[in-house]
């Protein structure tokens, strides 16, 4: 179910003399009955989004009512089925929520009400699919290579890796709340055509490069409990089929689904946990490798690469959609507040999850192969063949355990790629299509290249290294390309109003934000010089990065003069 897409009706009632379609993005009401809703009318909002050179913007006060309306190419037709209807959206309402004198108070002040426990588990749901992209099958390979080579003295690095993922998520998360748009539609509307499909080019190919290797994590897990009877290509079909038939369950409501990913999060769990415990690690070392920075030149590609798996770009536009799923009026401030408050708890306790499994998972491999000849050979395929040879298991064989695991790591990844893939797509190219055929478009565009990647690269275990490797790069071209649109936009007043980040955390944020993209950059220059040899290989390679590096520069130079041209100072104290 595309969450996403419910914020794509069009606006019906009166819009006064604006001149132009209504808007879409928000909410059909905006939760009061008989009172329809505007696209970021909100009260607190300091400026408009009005279009450039609208004549109509100031014809009338009442335009000016709406001024934060903006036009949209397009309006979803009435035979078109959205995959998340306003009536089916969760409501967040409880009994003891303010009554009619208390809310005047709550929207007078902007403060949020008190805390609830049981609206805390309302708001619960959509960062635990957040959370699945720090456990994808990419993600583990990390995991136990860095355990493997450098044993525990990067666990240090994993938890402020996993801090700083959930920085950027919170702000994904604000971004959706506060505006009512997801990042691929706020970037539609924010640049010009062929940036935009230029940034949809880019987070296509990062969501395909990702899926690749979720599906062949799967495909590798059914490989192991099938006890190699079926090959990487037939678990790849089926993790294409298994992929829908749990997609289905949205059609049930998006708990039931948020449901099977906590299953699916307890399986993992579960799993790590055990091989945990039969590890029977050292409690010291532990503690030491996550109190204590260490980092040396034998450990440093390591470290790069756990650093640069935490920013995955699909998963940013991801969660600013998610956060819709919950009834909020966008109109009342308090509201707001109180969602990004719950939201923030929420994705913060959804992250110690991954955090504890990676921690496992890194310990499990520091305990049984850190400093052994076979340390530099282990990968995702033949991890648990090692495994088992070390530790063997009590009650469970230990390969079993890893491939349950993984399995459940590959498939629950891969149903949040199919959900990012439907959210960039119908961001950013404003497609309104039922949501079956979305589900079909957004599964082909990673299904089909990664069957003829398993075919062709299903020979040998260092074939699949080398595959891992050109992947790893491909999303590591991509970060700059969605942490830059979302940090200038949640930084900008005229996109999130009061609600924009301060000044201070925008300096924490580009200083976090500049971490991975320099990282990732290292890394990239020193596959390249590797790989690429003579003159004019390196003169081409020159070229891409002087390219590359100009686009990065425009994308934010470009949100910062944005104001100047499109929209339209308005009095705050107008908006009372």
């Amino acid at each position: 179910m595309d969450f996403r897409s419910v914020f794509s009706f069009a606006q019906r009632g009166s819009y006064g003399n604006l001149g132009h379609p209504p808007a879409t993005g928000v909410p059909e009401t905006s939760g009061e009955e008989g009172r329809p809703a505007t696209a970021f009318a909100r009260p607190f909002l300091a400026r408009p989004m009005a279009a450039a050179g609208d004549p109509a913007v100031c014809a009338s006060p009442d335009v000016e009512a709406h001024a934060l309306l903006r036009p949209s190419s397009s309006s979803s037709s009435d035979d078109e089925e959205c995959a998340f209807e306003p009536a089916e959206k969760i409501i967040v309402s409880i009994a003891t929520d303010p009554d009619a004198d208390d809310e005047d108070i709550f929207a007078s002040t902007g403060r949020a009400p008190p805390f609830s426990w049981r609206k805390l588990w309302l708001f619960t749901g959509p960062g635990f699919l957040m959370s699945i992209a720090f456990l994808d099958p990419g993600n583990l390979e990390g995991d136990l290579q860095a355990g493997a080579t450098a044993g525990d003295t990067l666990l240090w690095l994993l938890l402020w890796a996993t801090a700083m993922g959930l920085l950027v998520q919170l702000l994904a998360a604000r971004l959706g709340v506060a505006t009512g748009k997801n990042l691929a539609e706020l970037c539609r509307d924010e640049y010009p055509d062929w940036v935009r499909r230029a940034l949809w080019l880019m987070a296509e190919v990062s969501m395909v490069s990702a899926d690749i290797q979720e599906v062949i994590g799967s495909a590798i897990a059914i490989k192991i409990l099938s006890r190699g009877f079926l090959p990487i290509w037939a678990g790849v079909v089926i993790t294409a089929l298994d992929c829908f038939i749990f997609l289905s369950l949205e059609n049930y409501g998006v708990r039931k689904l948020e449901a099977l990913f906590a299953v699916l999060i307890a399986i993992m769990a579960w799993s790590f946990a055990w091989m945990f415990i039969e590890a029977k690690p050292s409690g010291k070392d532990l503690i030491i490798g996550i109190l204590v920075p260490k980092l040396s030149s034998r450990t440093l590609r390591q470290a790069v690469g756990i650093v640069g798996c935490v920013i995955t770009p699909h998963n940013v536009f991801l969660h600013s959609a998610l956060v819709q799923s919950r009834k909020i009026d966008q109109n009342k401030e308090y509201q707001v507040r109180e969602a990004l408050r719950y939201y923030s708890i929420e994705s913060t306790l959804a992250l110690v999850v991954p955090f504890m499994i990676n921690l496992f998972v890194t310990t499990i491999f520091a305990k049984g192969f850190y400093g052994t000849e076979v340390a530099g050979t282990i990968g995702l395929e033949n991890a648990g063949q090692y495994l088992q040879e070390k530790f063997g298991g009590d009650y469970f064989p230990i390969l079993s355990i890893w491939g349950v695991g993984l399995l459940a790591a590959g498939t629950s990844s891969t149903i949040t790629g199919t959900y990012a893939g439907q959210f960039i797509m119908d961001g950013f190219l404003n497609w309104r299509l039922k949501k079956w055929m979305r589900a079909i478009i957004t599964r082909s565009f990673a299904i089909v290249p990664t069957i003829a990647v398993a075919l062709y690269f299903n020979t040998t275990e260092s074939a699949l290294d080398v595959l891992n490797e050109w992947l790893n790069v491909l999303q590591s071209v991509q970060i700059p390309f969605s942490l830059i649109p979302l940090i200038t936009l949640v930084s900008k007043e005229e996109v999130m109003g009061v609600f924009k980040i301060g000044l201070t955390t925008q300096i924490v944020t580009w200083t976090v934000a500049s971490l991975p993209i320099v990282i990732n950059g290292y890394l990239l220059l020193d596959f390249f010089s590797s790989e690429i040899r003579g003159p004019i290989s390196g003169s081409l390679l020159c070229v891409a990065v002087l390219a590359y590096a100009a686009f990065l520069l425009y994308l934010i130079l470009r949100c910062t003069e944005l104001s100047n041209h499109v929209f339209r100072p308005v009095n705050k104290n107008s908006f009372t």
